[in-house]
Parts: C-alpha cells; structure tokens; sequence
C-alpha cells in the first residue's frame, strides 16, 4: 500500500467517526472531562482502598466542591496457581474486584454503578518477608488497573449522559 494511500485510508477511517458522533472522552467537552474535579470518593478500609482512593484522585484530581460522591467496595482474594515438587506455590495471582456506585449529590440519585474485576500475578520466595513485599506489590498494581477500569466505565457513561 503506498503512503497516498495509507494517508486516504486514514483520513477516511477518521471521517466516518466523525460522522457517527466519535468524540474523544478526555476532550473539550468530554465525558471524562465533566468528572475532573467533581468527584468526591468515599474510601473504603484498609491498605487497598488507600490506594484505589490515591489512583482515582490522581487522575480526576481532590474536588472542593464535588458534585458526585463515589463509593467503591474491594473485595480481594490470592490464588496459588504454580506449585513445585515440594508442594509448595511458587506463584500467586491476586485477584480483585471493585462494586462502585456514583451519586450525584444534588439529587441523591444514584448516576452509575457496576463491577471492575482484574488480577495480577506474583512469585511468592522462600522468606515470607520478601513474599509479602511482592504481594504488597501486587496490591498496588492490582489498584491501579481497577482504578483505570472504572474511570474508564464512568468517563463513557458521563459522555454518553451529556449527549
């Protein structure tokens, strides 16, 4: 395929995006764009809410005036899935699940609600302090990628809401 034609294949591709409503969600106007700074999270318990709390604020930012309350639930569970000759597991996957539901604080009303499920794997070691940093490891990244999931789920529900 020559470069002319790369380049009218592309342009094509783009115009009927355009066409069908295609708008970036992190845009002028964007779904994700109404969510920044507007979203007050309510954290739940422990180590892994701090961090699904502190990647969610990183990316919508810590609202002085929110006018969504988001109120996620972890629930997360460790799997041995590798086991050597001596019985014992060499690799764990850490698996999550995040329920959240988004109130709008003005109406009470509940705006969106759904699950994000992931997993992330570790190796677990012969000394328990070294498997433990790895598990704390895991958590973290664990966070993160649920964290991005549902920002993702909420940005495209805002979008298609102020459509």
């Amino acid at each position: 395929m020559s470069s002319s034609d790369r380049r009218l294949f592309l342009f094509s591709g783009l115009a009927a995006l355009a066409g069908c409503g295609f708008a970036p969600v992190y845009g002028p106007g964007g779904g994700g764009d109404a969510l920044m700074g507007q979203v007050r999270v309510t954290a739940p318990q422990g180590r892994a809410g701090f961090l699904l709390t502190s990647e969610i604020e990183a990316r919508l930012g810590r609202p002085e005036a929110p006018r969504y309350e988001l109120r996620p639930a972890i629930a997360l569970r460790s799997e041995a899935i590798a086991i050597d000759r001596s019985n014992v597991a060499a690799r764990a996957n850490l698996i999550g699940t995040v329920h959240y539901t988004l109130t709008d604080l003005e109406t009470g009303k509940k705006v969106d609600n759904g699950k994000v499920t992931n997993f992330t794997g570790y190796s677990t070691f012969d000394t328990p302090i070294v498997t433990r940093a790895a598990a704390r490891d895991a958590e973290a990244r664990l966070m993160q990628m649920l964290a991005d999931q549902m920002l993702t789920r909420l940005a495209a529900a805002a979008a298609s809401r102020s459509r």
